[in-house]
């Protein structure tokens, strides 16, 4: 190895290893408003594909709550078919410039996780969605480790939304079960904002198991306490937490 590829080397050690500390210091409950950990790889699950619906809506808020755009949604022709088209007006109504995203439509799991690993590499972009259902063939803990790499190399975050599928052993930050959650309805018995039950199933060397109940505030581009039984409590406090089942969603045997 010459001088220059070993300084390289060298470098780029430093700052995996700063953005592996950066993530794991950050506390649990900043995502509320600031979104997940940058440059890192995170995901989240939904049991179905109604839910699935919550959990892109999801990743949508994460998204701007980050400010992570320009964003790439990359998913396969099953998923476009399963899930139906993205809904644009709901996008819009979450806060989202048409401008910003891209959305890209690949034939299989295995072009979508090709697809990703290019994306991945893009320092352009602030965010990646990698949408799949089921046991998505090819992604395992070698292509998340890449995928890993790739982000904290060039700065792109990276969401990838599970849905109808067994989580296991991959590289990523941290891990999300979502469901969604009755609104507080508005004046005039107008409709809500965006509501989601929220739990951290898995956190890279650091605590899990938190609870949270959320309403997406579009204004601020943020995330509040959703009411709940009247109080405005955050599901982060155990005496709240637990009140709220878990989400419901399927765990590594």
């Amino acid at each position: 190895m010459t001088d220059s590829a070993a300084l390289i080397a060298h470098l780029r050690q430093l700052a995996n290893a700063s953005s592996h500390e950066a993530a794991e210091a950050e506390a649990p409950d900043a995502w509320l408003a600031d979104g997940l950990a940058k440059g890192q790889l995170h995901e989240i699950f939904a049991v179905d594909d109604a839910d699935g619906a919550c959990a892109a809506g999801f990743a949508v808020a994460l998204t701007l709550a980050a400010r992570g755009t320009p964003l790439l949604w990359l998913r396969n022709q099953d998923t476009e078919r399963a899930a139906g088209r993205l809904h644009g007006p709901g996008l819009i109504e979450m806060g989202l410039n048409p401008a910003a995203l891209v959305l890209a439509v690949v034939e299989d799991d295995a072009a979508l996780l090709r697809a990703a690993a290019d994306a991945a590499r893009c320092p352009g972009l602030a965010t990646l969605i990698v949408e799949g259902r089921g046991r998505m063939p090819g992604y395992d803990l070698t292509a998340t480790r890449r995928l890993m790499l790739a982000a904290e190399v060039s700065g792109v975050t990276i969401l990838v939304l599970r849905v109808d599928a067994e989580p296991s052993p991959t590289a990523a930050a941290t891990r999300w079960g979502v469901t969604p959650a009755l609104s507080a309805r508005l004046e005039a018995d107008a409709p809500g904002a965006p509501a989601f039950d929220v739990e951290l199933l898995r956190r890279r060397r650091g605590p899990a198991g938190t609870r949270w109940r959320v309403e997406w505030n579009r204004d601020t581009q943020s995330f509040d306490p959703a009411p709940l039984s009247g109080a405005s409590l955050p599901l982060g406090v155990d005496r709240a937490a637990a009140r709220m089942p878990p989400a419901p969603v399927r765990r590594p045997r």
